[in-house]
């Protein structure tokens, strides 16, 4: 049924109400002046939506002109309209409307016009959603628009194509509503009880799923969500069940616990319905019973009977393949029955609870893991606390632990050297250690064991897809290391590509990971080692003069055991003690030969050697004390027993005089040879890295013979 607005209030009003009500153009005076006095004026009606909204008059002699841009006389703000869109003007007697070529055409009365139209009393005009009626006189009706009618565009039985112009990019746009507080989430009780039923249950949905959003833990959680329940339906007693795992298959009710229990009164808790939970647990469906003092299988099998409830929701929770508990609501008045409503939103909550606790899983399983992790990581931090520890008690140690302790404090970049095995990485996790970021992370890396790209990449991080295999973004050993201390080993073996950009990041300038545009900037302390003549490289042009200068800020230089003999004993039980607890508790010392064995040897390997000879020694031992006998010392050029210092080897009788990098080579082709060139052992052997080992081959030119 059609339904009558504008006509029959206008037709009632005088000048003053009607300007008091309408808030129309400045015109309108002049307009209710002519619907009183009933002169003989045209009027075009806007209707917007389903309202009229807006009356225009036309003026004798002006032409009135309508479309979406403001220079029009009625501006519509319709898409459908085109900026200039059709024009309304007098011709003789009669108001003639003119389309203006617009994109969608005009209608009159539902029909698309391809002339000038004259108007008639009672005619609309038709652009999009907007109406203009055309009238004489306004006491006569306009229908208000059927909100379901459909409005086609057709000229001569064919449908047209609407098209919506482009937005003009300099009209503002118009801001039609403003919100800072949804519906949904009423302020204060008056308002929810202003509201119809389905209104104030969403409402009540909307704050629940932020009070679970927040809880903290499966009580918690329980709280919000039966608070929610029994406050939002007719239920006075309220509890939440969950299963002791999720099930994908039968559950049975004996498997249910109670988290949260709720009721409006002092009532103590009582056992809920298995007949109910069963059925419900089975085919996972939300359930209402009523009446349940007549119903023999309620009232007589469990306690629903006992609490005199009146009526009950049990609801499911769910997810997709599996059911985590049940949700209880009972209603012990006859007055206040739960309903289908009520059971529709038990069921919402109760799959938003599915959700909620899922959600608190991941969070619990998170927090764990992150606290086990920080566990670990502390764990792992003192212990290399511990492995930091310099053992030693030569003048040299005792020198050494002091320069250390100088240095430590201060972020000041430390250049390590000493040969091969000597400890060099311990000395630089003593520094860190022992400095103010000991709690930050300790990285290190080793700039010998990878190619030019791969170190760029270890070093500085790359994007996904920068090269290939890229998959992900990775984070180089200076972002890891922001905040601590970055430890590189064999820095002498990096390209002059690499150090030019290393150079910049320790002058504090930021980096860009490979592939990357962002610049990155860390705070990070360096600290390097070498083995490798960097003066001798810098003279080859294989090192860059102003990163030696950048590193060399300090500088330590760690002796060869060689010449710190005194230590060989107090080293030899250290590594004992340490390897007889993992492999070969049975293992308690050494006899004085085997002692005085070690303390003949002369150690290429320093340090590193040490430790491997006597992890095998451990291994292999099969008394409580380590004899002589039980020793397997590398291959050496040198007698064990008579330990030669390299200046007398070279220069003793009938010997002709080498070079110190000839001893090295002879002495790794003898091991190599000694070993059947199994590399692996060769390099265990001599107390060096696997790659350090084809590193010098490669330099010596030397290869496996035929």
């Amino acid at each position: 049924m059609q339904r009558f607005w504008l006509s029959r209030q206008v037709a009632k009003l005088t000048k003053i109400e009607f300007a008091k009500s309408h808030p129309f153009h400045s015109q309108d005076f002049a307009l209710v002046s002519s619907v009183v006095e009933g002169s003989q004026i045209a009027y075009l009606v806007l209707r917007e939506g389903n309202r009229w909204r807006d009356v225009f008059r036309l003026t004798p002699g002006q032409v009135t002109t309508v479309g979406r841009a403001p220079t029009n006389r009625i501006v519509l703000r319709d898409e459908i309209c085109s900026r200039n869109h059709c024009e309304v003007f007098q011709t003789g007697a009669k108001w003639t409307v003119r389309d203006l070529g617009s994109r969608n055409g005009t209608l009159i009365d539902t029909k698309q016009i391809d002339r000038d139209w004259e108007l008639e009393e009672g005619n609309i005009i038709q652009i999009g959603s907007c109406d203009l009626g055309f009238t004489f006189d306004l006491s006569k009706s306009f229908p208000e628009l059927d909100v379901n009618e459909s409005r086609s565009y057709e000229v001569g039985g064919d449908t047209v194509d609407i098209v919506i112009d482009e937005q003009d990019s300099s009209v503002e746009p118009e801001i039609t509503h403003r919100r800072r507080r949804t519906r949904y989430h009423p302020a204060s009780a008056i308002e929810i009880l202003g509201r119809d039923r389905i209104s104030q249950m969403l409402g009540k949905l909307y704050q629940l799923a932020f009070d679970m959003a927040g809880a903290k833990d499966e009580e918690q959680l329980a709280d919000f969500v039966l608070g929610g329940l029994v406050t939002g339906t007719g239920a006075d007693i309220g509890a939440m069940l969950l299963l002791q795992a999720p099930a994908t298959d039968e559950a049975k009710p004996s498997q249910l616990r109670v988290v949260g229990y709720k009721a409006t009164e002092d009532v103590a808790y009582q056992k809920v319905s298995d007949y109910l939970s069963s059925v419900v647990l089975g085919d996972r469906e939300a359930v209402l019973a009523r009446d349940i003092a007549d119903d023999s299988r309620l009232a007589g099998r469990d306690s629903l009977g006992e609490i005199f409830a009146k009526s009950v929701i049990c609801a499911p929770i769910r997810t997709n393949d599996a059911i985590l508990g049940l949700i209880h609501l009972y209603s012990t008045s006859a007055k206040v029955r739960l309903d289908p409503d009520d059971l529709e939103f038990t069921l919402s909550v109760a799959d938003q609870l599915s959700v909620a606790l899922e959600n608190l899983k991941e969070k619990e399983s998170l927090a764990t893991g992150l606290a086990r992790a920080q566990d670990e990581a502390q764990i792992l931090r003192d212990q290399l606390a511990i492995e930091s520890d310099l053992v030693g008690e030569s003048s040299s140690m005792n020198q050494l632990n002091e320069q250390i302790a100088l240095i430590a404090p201060t972020d000041a970049t430390a250049l390590i050297r000493g040969e091969s095995g000597v400890g060099k990485e311990l000395v630089a996790r003593a520094i860190h250690f022992s400095s103010q970021r000991k709690n930050a992370p300790f990285v290190c890396m080793n700039c010998a064991a990878l190619s030019e790209t791969l170190l760029e990449s270890e070093l500085f991080g790359h994007e996904k897809g920068s090269f290939t295999g890229a998959t992900k973004r990775k984070l180089g050993k200076f972002e890891q290391a922001h905040g601590g201390t970055l430890f590189l080993d064999e820095v002498g073996e990096m390209s002059l590509g690499i150090q030019a950009k290393f150079l910049r990041v320790l002058e504090g300038h930021q980096f860009e990971r490979v592939g990357g545009s962002s610049p990155i900037e860390v705070d990070v302390r360096v600290v390097a080692a070498t083995n490798r003549d960097l003066e001798e490289a810098i003279e080859e042009k294989k090192f860059r003069q102003d990163l030696y200068f950048r590193l060399y800020v300090v500088k330590i230089d760690v002796e060869p055991l060689r010449d710190r003999q005194s230590d060989i004993p107090i080293l030899a039980n250290y590594f004992l003690q340490k390897s007889a607890s993992r492999s070969n508790p049975q293992v308690r010392g050494f006899t004085p030969e085997a002692l005085q064995a070690l303390m003949q040897h002369n150690w290429p390997g320093n340090v590193r050697e040490l430790k491997n000879t006597v992890e095998r020694t451990v291994i292999l031992c099969r008394s409580d004390q380590i004899d002589a006998s039980d020793i397997q010392l590398s291959t050496s050029l040198s007698s064990p027993s008579e330990p030669v210092a390299p200046a007398a080897a070279a220069t003793s009788a009938g010997a002709s005089e080498v070079s110190l990098e000839e001893l090295e080579k002879q002495h790794i082709l003898s091991t190599l040879d000694n070993t059947n060139w199994n590399k692996s052992k060769a390099a265990q052997i001599l107390g060096i890295e696997r790659s350090t080992l084809d590193r010098k081959l490669k330099r010596y030119n030397v290869t496996r013979p035929l």
